[in-house]
């Protein structure tokens, strides 16, 4: 199934301007002074820390139901990446949010970022909460994170949502990757560095953290067509008309997994979930939330 929000999707991308490449997959768009963010929970009173993989790993619960895993993209805190729509979720889940390694209130460990070690610590940390089987909703990084956590632990996958996710190298015009060679702090939008700096243990870190998600994506390789077609959980597969992430790219991974359904919608990298650095339209976030709720909701059936 394919959901179609545009008259005409081949039209992505035109505008976009090859600064913002590498900013977009850090993540977020440093074109707008977007209205400040909704913070419909207390993450304070929702805040705890799991010990995973020799990780201090921050996360958050909200709401109750059935367990949806959060999982934020790169460069970002759940609160940029998520602020917007936690609440929302909350309603009718049981939403855990967490932050990755290096990455808000996380800690940092002496290896390198990979997508592989995320869904790894990802499983881990549900293990250690008992929690057998959830859905996952990722977000640019965190939605190739998903897609590794459907790949690497499919026994806890109920199921995907991978919005703007990265699954080839060419799911991404060629300049991206000429820009991130050239990867620069003073390139992340400064929502970004404002909001790690407000909740890192040490603010800092913050070089840290963005060299090695510029080295995670100089490093990426393209994950194999056989473990994607093997991802058996069904899958929305979600981008922007206007994404950093191509139509033809989403179109493809949508083939490749056989249980699977494509949502296209109007906006930039996570503006449809009303991230942090992008334009802010409540309209296009509740149109979001249902579409999800809606696939969420749907009885599972094997194909």
């Amino acid at each position: 199934m394919v959901y179609r929000f545009i008259p005409n999707p081949e039209l992505f991308m035109r505008t976009l301007l090859l600064a913002t490449l590498a900013a977009l997959m850090m993540t977020g768009c440093n074109k707008t002074d977007s209205k400040k963010m909704a913070n419909p929970t207390n993450t304070e009173s929702a805040g705890h820390y799991a010990t995973v993989n020799g990780l201090k790993m921050y996360y958050e619960i909200h709401g109750k139901g059935y367990p949806l895993v959060l999982i934020h993209g790169g460069g970002s805190t759940i609160e940029t990446t998520f602020g917007k729509v936690i609440g929302e979720f909350a309603k009718t889940h049981q939403v855990i949010a967490v932050e990755m390694q290096a990455h808000g209130r996380t800690s940092d460990r002496n290896s390198e970022l990979t997508f592989e070690q995320d869904a790894d610590d990802v499983a881990a940390l549900l293990k250690n909460l008992n929690i057998e089987k959830a859905n996952f909703f990722g977000f640019s990084n965190g939605g190739t994170t998903a897609l590794q956590v459907a790949i690497r632990h499919p026994e806890v996958v109920n199921k995907i949502i991978a919005g703007s996710a990265l699954c080839k190298r060419d799911g991404v015009p060629v300049q991206f990757w000429d820009f991130m060679k050239q990867a620069h702090l003073d390139n992340m939008p400064p929502q970004l560095k404002e909001a790690y700096k407000k909740v890192a243990e040490d603010p800092d870190g913050l070089q840290v953290m963005h060299d090695k998600d510029a080295k995670r994506m100089l490093d990426f390789k393209d994950i194999p067509d056989a473990q994607i077609k093997g991802i058996k959980a069904p899958t929305l597969i979600m981008i922007g008309d206007k994404d950093v992430i191509t139509t033809k790219h989403a179109t493809e991974v949508h083939t490749l997994i056989p249980n699977s359904q494509l949502a296209i919608i109007p906006g930039g990298h996570g503006e449809y979930i009303g991230e942090v650095t992008t334009p802010q339209h409540d309209d296009l976030i509740a149109a979001t939330i249902s579409v999800i709720n809606k696939f969420l909701s749907e009885s599972i059936t094997e194909k």
